[in-house]
C-alpha cells in the first residue's frame, strides 16, 4: 500500500501489529540473540510473524528494527544489513495486501545529544524505500524534534509517528509528562501522529488519555499487554487478549486513530481488537466510570502557601537566604531556635543541606518541613542527585510540596567519603541538569497550579569562570531561577561578578562564609574543595585569639566581603557556621539588611 496513510486516516481507525521481540521469544525462546538479527538469522520466522498480524487484521505492521542500531549491534554496517533484510521481510509479508509498513526505530541510549547515530538509520530507511517513521518507547521529545525535521527534509510526504512510553502516573522515566507530550508534539509540523506505547498495560493507557485536555488530530495507543512477572527465570506476560482488545476498544472510542500492542501482545490481542473495531455490534461503552458520573468538585488538599521569598523575587528585593545545618541526630531544638530568630532578622529562606560531605544527617526535606511548620519561615531544602534513584527523588519531592516546601536548591553532592565507599554506593541516576528538568517538568505537569522556585549552586572560585558561567545558563535553560555561590573570599571573584550582565533572567546570591578562628581558616581554605581563603583573610587571624577575637574578625571579614559583592549579586546566602546564628545577626546588622 502506497503512503496515503492520511488518506486512509480521514474515515478509518488504523489498526497496526503487536509485539514483535517478545512474541518471538515466545517462539524462539532458546535464542541467544535479539530479535533484530533474526531479520539475518531467521528470516523466515520474522515474515511468519509479519504475516501472523496481517492474518489477524494490522494495517500497519512495524519492521523488525526496534533495536537496530550502532550501538546494539556492535557497528552500523550491521544494522544497516538488518534495516536492508527486515524491509524485505516486510515487503514480503505484505506482498498482495492493504497493508503500510513503517520502519520502527526505538531510543539510543548512548546518542547523548548526538542526532548522527539517528541520522544514519533515517537515511537508511529512506534508501530503502520506507516512508512511514514509527519512533517508539521514547521518553523525552527533543531527539525526536530533531529526528522529524531531518526526515521531513529529506521526504516531505513522509509520514512521522512518535510514540513514548510512559509510567502509571503518567509521566515518562525522564519525568516529562503525558499533557507536556501532547503540546510539544502537535505544535510541530514535522510531527503526523503522537501516543504512548510501552510501559504501561492498556487500563492505565485509558485512564491517562481520558484525562488529556486536548487530544491531538492523529493520536495513537500500543500499550503492553499489562505487567510482565518473572516466571523460572522468564519475563512473562498474562495471555488476556479479550480483555486487552476491549479496553483498546474503549481507548478507539475516545478518538485515538491508531491503535495496537507493544510487549507481551501477539496476533490473537490483535485478532480480536480488529473483530470489536470492524464489527457492527462493536461493544459500545453504556457505562461510565464512577468518578465521570460523580460530581466533579474540585477539592485539593495541598493548600496554597503564602511564599515570602517567592514574593521577594518576583519584587527584585535584595535576598537574604541563610544556611542551617541539620542534626547528625535527634535534637532539633538548636536549629529550630536558630530558624525562628533568623526569622525575626528578616531573613527570607533558611536553606538546608542535604548530607554534606557526604556524612550522615537528618533528611533535609523532613527538617524543612518540620522548620516550615512550627516557624512559619520559608525553607530551601537542598536536594542531592548522590543519594536517591530518579524515583526516589520524585517521591522526595512531591512528599516536600505536600507538606508546603515551594523551593528546591539542588546540587550535585559531595563524593561519599573514601573510607566508606566500599559499604556506600553513590546513586546517580540524575545529575543537577537532568534533576533540575525533572522538577521543572513537574511545574508543568503537577504543580501548574502553584508552582516551585528551582534553584542551583554556582561556583566562581574556579580558574575558568567562564565556562562555569555557562554551566549556569545550560542550568537556567532547564528550569532554574536562581543560583547560589560558593562562598567568597577573593577579589578576583567579585572582579568576575562585576563584570556580568546585569541584565540577567536569573538571581545570584552572593556566598558569605563567616571565618571563626584561625584553624577554621585554615581548614575551609586546605580542605573543603571549591573554597579558597585569601591570604589577607586568613593574616588577619593568629591562632592565640580568644573566641571573642576570632568572631569579632569574622564578622568584619564577612561584612568586608558583603559590601564588595552587594553591587553585583540579588541576594547573600549565608552559611552559619557551628550554628552561630548571632554571628549572622550581626552581620545582616551590620549591612544593614
Amino acid at each position: 500500500m502506497k503512503n496515503n496513510i492520511k488518506k486512509y486516516l480521514e474515515k478509518n481507525i488504523l489498526i497496526a501489529d503487536g509485539a514483535m521481540g517478545t512474541f518471538f521469544k515466545t517462539l524462539k525462546p532458546e535464542s541467544e540473540y535479539p530479535c533484530e538479527l533474526g531479520c539475518l538469522y531467521d528470516e523466515y520466522l520474522i515474515e511468519n510473524i509479519h504475516k501472523k498480524y496481517i492474518e489477524a487484521g494490522a494495517k500497519l505492521i512495524r519492521t523488525n528494527t526496534f533495536g537496530a542500531n550502532a550501538s546494539n549491534l556492535d557497528s552500523f554496517e550491521t544494522a544497516e544489513k538488518v534495516i536492508k533484510k527486515a524491509v524485505e521481510i516486510a515487503e514480503r509479508a505484505a506482498q498482495g495486501k492493504d497493508v503500510f509498513i513503517g520502519a520502527s526505530i526505538g531510543p539510543i541510549a548512548d546518542a547523548g545529544s548526538d542526532m548522527r547515530k539517528y541520522f544514519e538509520i533515517i537515511d537508511a530507511f529512506i534508501k530503502f524505500g520506507i516512508e512511514i517513521f514509527v519512533f517508539e518507547t521514547f521518553n523525552n521529545y527533543k531527539r525526536l524534534i530533531k529526528a522529524a525535521a531531518y526526515i521531513k527534509n529529506k521526504n516531505p510526504n513522509a509520514f512521522v509517528l512518535t510514540q513514548f512510553a510512559l509510567t502509571d502516573t503518567a509521566v515518562t522515566k525522564k519525568s516529562v509528562s503525558a499533557k507536556n507530550i501532547i503540546k510539544k508534539m502537535t505544535a510541530d509540523n514535522n510531527i503526523d501522529a503522537v501516543g504512548f506505547n510501552c510501559g504501561i498495560g492498556p487500563m492505565h493507557m485509558l485512564n491517562i488519555i481520558k484525562k488529556l485536555e486536548n487530544m491531538p488530530k492523529i493520536m495513537t495507543a500500543m500499550p503492553n499487554a499489562g505487567y510482565p512477572e518473572v516466571i523460572d527465570g522468564r519475563i512473562e506476560y498474562i495471555m488476556n487478549p479479550k480483555y486487552f482488545a476491549k479496553m483498546v476498544c474503549d481507548i478507539s472510542d475516545l478518538g485515538v486513530k491508531i491503535v495496537g500492542g507493544c510487549c507481551g501482545t501477539t496476533p490473537e490481542h490483535i485478532k480480536l481488537l480488529s473483530d470489536m473495531i470492524s464489527s457492527v455490534h462493536k461493544i459500545e461503552i453504556s457505562e461510565k466510570s464512577s468518578e465521570e458520573h460523580e460530581k466533579k468538585v474540585v477539592t485539593d488538599s495541598v493548600k496554597a502557601v503564602k511564599n515570602k521569598f517567592h514574593e521577594s523575587i518576583e519584587k527584585n528585593r535584595f535576598l537574604i537566604a541563610v544556611e542551617l545545618d541539620p542534626p547528625f541526630k535527634t535534637d532539633t531544638k538548636k536549629i529550630l531556635e536558630a530558624a525562628a530568630y533568623l526569622k525575626q532578622k528578616n531573613v527570607d529562606i533558611i536553606t538546608i543541606a542535604d548530607s554534606p560531605m557526604g556524612k550522615t544527617r537528618a533528611d533535609s526535606i523532613v527538617i524543612s518541613s518540620k522548620i516550615l511548620r512550627e516557624t512559619g519561615i520559608d525553607v530551601l531544602p537542598h536536594i542531592c542527585c548522590r543519594d536517591r534513584n530518579s524515583i526516589s527523588l520524585r517521591s522526595a519531592v512531591l512528599g516536600a510540596y505536600i507538606e508546603g516546601i515551594r523551593n528546591f536548591l539542588i546540587v550535585t553532592g559531595d563524593p561519599v567519603p573514601s573510607a566508606e565507599r566500599l559499604e556506600t554506593k553513590s546513586v546517580f541516576d540524575l545529575n543537577s541538569y537532568s534533576l533540575t528538568s525533572m522538577i521543572n517538568e513537574m511545574n508543568e505537569s503537577v504543580f501548574e497550579q502553584e508552582r516551585v522556585k528551582i534553584g542551583c549552586a554556582v561556583n566562581f572560585n574556579v580558574k575558568n569562570k567562564d565556562s562555569e558561567l555557562k554551566r549556569l545558563i545550560k542550568k537556567r535553560e532547564c528550569g532554574a531561577e536562581f543560583f547560589l555561590t560558593q562562598p567568597i573570599f577573593s577579589d578576583d571573584v567579585i572582579e568576575y561578578l562585576s563584570r556580568m550582565d546585569k541584565n540577567r533572567n536569573y538571581k545570584i546570591l552572593g556566598g558569605i562564609m563567616p571565618l571563626v578562628s584561625y584553624k577554621n581558616a585554615q581548614f575551609i581554605n586546605n580542605e573543603l574543595p571549591g573554597i579558597t581563603v585569601s591570604q589577607k583573610y586568613i593574616d588577619k587571624f593568629s591562632p592565640d585569639m580568644t573566641r571573642q577575637e576570632a568572631q569579632k574578625v569574622g564578622i568584619e571579614i564577612a561584612v568586608d566581603i558583603g559590601e564588595k559583592i552587594k553591587p553585583y549579586v540579588d541576594g547573600f546566602y549565608i552559611t552559619t557556621p557551628f550554628n552561630r546564628y548571632d554571628m549572622v545577626a550581626q552581620i545582616i546588622d551590620r549591612l544593614n539588611l
